[in-house]
């Protein structure tokens, strides 16, 4: 049976990367419910609540009241959003066992008013348990009405004091997020907060690419995190893993798998970090196809916490150079352990695997740590990319941001792979390639600096200018 076709049971018990792991969380995790027994629940409509739907009235006490009532009964109550009307909503609290369907083409349109939500906002959860959230309807976060205008310069929309998220889960396990859509999202997207045992699985995300922040899922501080089978298009990070600095402590993000998701952003495909305040281990990135991107693969390491045994295998990508707003310079894979201030005493990232995985890329593959914290044991293993120009923005750049560390932007040749302060790098059946006509800022195939037992096994390319550059640079810093 393939894994996609695990119940969420299945995913714990057999774990995200480790065999070892996976058995201990299998114990805790509560069965999905069938369509059978949903079917059988007991179901509360919105519109016995007064809930209106006529995409002018607030009907947020209404959903709420409705939410509530099935709460009440025990458990296992359907709360049902009818298709053909529009609800305009502040901030839901949804709780525990509980299954909250936007039934289909039901459709819930964010209220522009800053005093209709808790939390900044609209669909939250604290502390629930077995919280399902489904349906083919769709979450609207009428992202324009949130911005102050546009900027034709940066190429983006620039955001009002106030716009809200579309989801803030928080301390929630056994949780399903499943099959609808959200569109238009003016900040976050699916934001889950120290959650555990979550399936995220059929999302629809069809945001605007010039807005800024409107990420699409960000497990942060989570653990036993499966997402799959996503369509997603935002603006900003598509699918990133955080370790985001808290008031409370809400530990590690751990054995998080992504998989069989098709995406197109103006920042990061599939990310790590920048917020790495504490440990993020156990990530595996599979089978995915990057339509567009600033950057394909990333991890971005810029704080205390370490980021280590993760893999990228069996993806394709296509990154790109965006304006100058936006974070990322066309970076095929990006892999940087740098200090976010001066102060800052980043952590270590190790142990990470990219296998399979082919792209097209207007910049450089880098790995980079610092004196103080290289990056180490890195394998990368059947990975071939072209390195081509096609977008009109300035090349020749490296871009290190967030960081006042060293040049938050960096002027730099653009080799295939990039290797600084790293030790134990392994490249093997590894392919450079060039496009037809490679600017003069396109340098080597392979450039390293301060890097220690650096392996290299089957690798393949010439330089860009093979009539005065050498395949391979190798320096010291």
């Amino acid at each position: 049976m393939a894994l996609t076709q695990f119940s969420r049971r299945g995913f714990i018990r057999l774990g995200a990367l480790a065999a070892a792991t996976s058995a201990m969380h299998a114990a805790a995790t509560r069965p999905a419910a069938t369509t059978a027994q949903r079917k059988s629940a007991r179901e509360f409509d919105v519109r016995t609540f007064g809930a209106v739907g006529d995409g002018k009235t607030l009907d947020s006490a209404a959903l709420q009241k409705a939410i509530d009532a099935a709460s009440a009964t025990g458990g296992g109550a359907r709360v049902v959003v009818p298709g053909g009307h529009k609800f305009i909503v502040g901030t839901l609290e949804l709780r525990s066992d509980i299954d909250f369907h936007l039934a289909d083409d039901a459709e819930l349109l964010v209220s522009l008013d800053p005093t209709h939500y808790r939390d900044r906002a609209m669909l939250i959860a604290e502390g629930a348990v077995g919280l399902t959230i489904s349906g083919t309807g769709n979450l609207n976060g009428r992202a324009r009405d949130f911005m102050s205008g546009y900027d034709d310069a940066g190429e983006w929309w620039v955001p009002k004091e106030f716009r809200p998220r579309m989801f803030a889960l928080t301390g929630c396990r056994d949780l399903e997020v499943r099959d609808l859509s959200f569109s238009d999202a003016p900040s976050w997207g699916l934001h889950l907060m120290g959650c555990e045992r979550v399936l995220v699985d059929g999302l629809r995300i069809n945001n605007l690419l010039d807005v800024p922040n409107c990420d699409g899922i960000d497990p942060d501080h989570c653990r036993d995190v499966e997402i799959r089978n996503c369509h997603i298009v935002c603006g900003d990070d598509a699918v990133v893993i955080k370790s985001t600095r808290q008031g409370t402590r809400h530990g590690p993000s751990a054995r998080i798998y992504v998989h069989d998701c098709t995406i197109e952003t103006q920042d990061s495909g599939l990310k790590i970090g920048t917020e790495t305040t504490q440990l993020i281990e156990d990530v595996r990135f599979e089978r995915c196809k990057i339509l567009s991107s600033c950057r394909g693969l990333t991890i971005q390491l810029r704080d205390e916490g370490d980021v280590r045994n993760v893999s990228f295998s069996d993806i394709e990508f296509v990154s790109r150079y965006h304006s100058d707003p936006w974070w990322g310079r066309g970076e095929a894979i990006s892999f940087t352990a740098i200090p976010r201030t001066p102060e800052t005493k980043v952590g270590r990232m190790q142990n990470i695997v990219v296998r399979n995985v082919t792209g097209r890329a207007e910049n450089s593959i880098r790995i980079q740590g610092t004196p103080g914290s290289p990056v180490s044991d890195v394998t990368f293993d059947n990975v071939a990319v072209t390195f081509d120009r096609w977008t009109r923005y300035p090349g020749g750049i490296f871009d290190n941001r967030p960081t006042s560390a060293i040049p938050a932007l960096e002027s730099h040749a653009t080799p295939g792979f990039s290797i600084r302060h790293a030790d134990n790098i392994t490249l093997k059946d590894c392919r450079v390639a060039w496009g037809k006509h490679p600017p003069a800022y396109f340098s080597h195939a392979l450039e390293t600096e301060a890097t220690n037992d650096l392996k290299l096994v089957n690798f393949t390319g010439e330089s860009a200018h093979p009539d005065r550059l050498p395949a391979i640079s190798h320096a010291t810093l």
